[in-house]
């Protein structure tokens, strides 16, 4: 960043706050107040922590005079998605104790809870860390959970991407001893004698949140592609060769704002195994110094790969590597697999993937998922994974328990992979309102009805069976990866949404916006449109969004734009 840039606001709040200290555990104890300090709000992130309020009732709280009803959401830091049994219980326990009764599981592959109220917030995180988990960088400007393939399979590949995983997230992991004082009454550490608590983020810590995923090309479940630094680990007769590291990718956005914009991750060198650590801390001291934190909204690394150029990116990671790296080393065909349903562990044993409507782990009516796993983990005390599509993952199942694991969860009416149509199954939806302050629209609270919608017009036109990505998110900040997928719907206003066609199942290409403000109600009559287009003119094993690349995405859209009657923008 250039020096004649003002620094943002939170800027100056991280480096006065002694490394994360502020004044958090003072308004924590203060009883007076339901909510805290727009500098505490700001370090709380780092703390795994967003305060929010209820955007249901703020209207009418405020016509009353009354308080907006102030609550937090807490997210954990769980590397590669994986817990054990008693911890999986363990966070079931306190989504009753100190949240709202559920359990929500993340894009990243980490639980999060909601609608935790100020007087319950450290007992909360504390008992999180009591089951030897974490919220330290679920959140704030440091490195967020790192992301794996969860499938639990037992072979070197597997082991290789989990064990990486794990070693990256205690490297990066920040280092400040204020979340142990704050929240489990640790020690308190003077920091006034300059001595150097956080070695790779400093007093400053990042100007942005800083996303790491790590993947096989074969296997790109958790959209690799769309982090800032995506680790491509290559193998050759299940034998590590290295990695490919592609850097810049990130899909957050603002609508109407030109230099914000999603972007895939550029390859910029190969690593050898021996480097991994090393060249992952470089990409992130090259973007500590060089992310632009005059503007938050402007300040991932994308644009600083994107702006400054790849020529320089390698360059200046090479530098903070201390040695030159050789080209990113070719790579197959990009694959994914859900890991859904029943799969060989390679061991004798068994996993089963269950899918979960946008990660929500709770009962509702015909289904009680979360009753359903309780029982079942409570019994079996199987390891856990959740995943990129905010599924779950029962691992280490004997042959033998199968039948009964199976009809347990059918008695508690959930449903399995075979009892749902591939479109819900690849269907993802962020949290958006009431609990998101950023939701411009609705998303998880109208993900069900819409997949309804849309899996009567994909059945008239006779594809209900094609493998077709759609997300939907409440806002651009695209949580549920929207622009990745074969169709993204984006909140625009509080009942319309911007809709893209064209990206890939493969997460690599991104889509592209057609139409602005489409009202919820006719983004199944647009899509039917477009998918009478593409069952009668596409190839043979052809998905949508590579048939909407091949045609052209606006010749697709065209004949919706013809139908329909509402007067909003072409986007194309």
């Amino acid at each position: 960043m250039s020096d004649d840039k003002k620094l943002s606001a939170q800027e100056g709040m991280k480096i006065d706050s002694k490394y994360l200290k502020g004044h958090i555990a003072e308004e924590l104890a203060d009883p007076n107040t339901n909510f805290v300090s727009e500098e505490s709000y700001e370090l709380l992130k780092f703390h795994g922590t967003y305060q929010g309020y209820n955007r249901d009732t703020a209207t009418a709280r405020k016509q009353q005079k009354l308080e907006k009803e102030y609550e937090f959401m807490v997210r954990l830091k769980i590397p590669a998605g994986r817990i054990n049994a008693e911890q999986y219980l363990a966070m079931d326990k306190i989504a009753d104790q100190y949240a709202n009764g559920t359990l929500r599981i993340t894009t990243r592959e980490t639980f999060q809870f909601h609608c935790i109220v100020k007087g319950d917030l450290k007992a909360h995180i504390a008992s999180v860390n009591q089951a030897l988990l974490s919220t330290l960088g679920g959140c704030g400007d440091v490195v967020r959970n790192i992301m794996a393939c969860p499938a639990p399979i037992k072979d070197a590949i597997h082991h290789s991407l989990e064990r990486d995983a794990v070693a990256i997230a205690e490297r990066v992991a920040p280092k400040t001893s204020a979340y142990h004082e704050i929240w489990m009454d640790g020690e308190k550490v003077d920091t006034s004698a300059g001595t150097e608590v956080e070695p790779l983020y400093g007093a400053e810590y990042l100007p942005r949140k800083f996303k790491i995923g790590i993947s096989t090309p074969e296997d790109n479940c958790i959209d690799v592609m769309t982090h800032d630094l995506a680790i491509l680990s290559l193998f050759e007769d299940g034998n590590l060769k290295g990695y490919n590291f592609a850097l810049g990718g990130g899909l957050g956005m603002t609508h109407n704002k030109s230099n914000t914009y999603p972007r895939l991750a550029s390859p910029i060198a190969f690593v050898p195994p021996e480097l991994l650590i090393p060249a992952t801390e470089a990409v992130i001291k090259l973007q500590r110094d060089h992310g632009d934190r005059s503007d938050r909204k402007h300040a991932r690394l994308k644009y600083v790969v994107e702006e400054k150029g790849i020529a320089w990116t390698r360059s200046t990671f090479e530098h903070y590597l201390g040695r030159k790296l050789d080209d990113p080393l070719a790579m197959p065909k990009f694959a994914v697999d859900d890991h859904l349903g029943w799969h060989e562990q390679g061991d004798g044993k068994w996993f089963l993937g269950i899918p979960v409507s946008s990660g929500r782990i709770i009962d509702r009516e015909g289904e009680a998922i979360r009753s359903g796993l309780r029982s079942v983990i409570s019994t079996y005390k199987m390891p856990i994974v959740l995943t990129a599509d905010q599924n779950i993952i029962l691992s280490n199942i004997e042959p033998g328990e199968k039948t009964a694991i199976t009809q347990e969860l059918k008695k508690h009416g959930i449903k399995l992979k075979e009892d749902l149509t591939r479109v819900y199954q690849n269907f993802l939806a962020c949290v958006a309102l009431p609990t998101c302050g950023k939701a411009l629209a609705e998303a998880e609270r109208v993900k069900l009805p819409l997949v309804a919608d849309i899996e009567k017009v994909m059945a008239k036109n006779g594809i209900l069976d094609e493998r077709i990505s759609i997300r939907i998110a409440g806002c651009p900040n695209g949580c549920s990866r929207p622009y990745v997928g074969d169709i993204g719907i984006v909140g625009r206003t509080p009942d319309s949404y911007v809709l893209f066609i064209g990206g890939d199942f493969e997460g690599t290409r991104l889509n592209k916006a057609v139409f602005d403000k489409v009202p919820l109600k006719e983004i199944p009559e647009a899509l039917n449109v477009m998918f009478a287009n593409y069952a009668s003119n596409k190839l043979s094993g052809e998905g949508f969004g590579d048939f909407c690349a091949r045609v052209g995405v606006e010749q697709v859209a065209e004949a919706a734009k013809e139908i329909l009657k509402t007067s909003y923008k072409w986007a194309a």
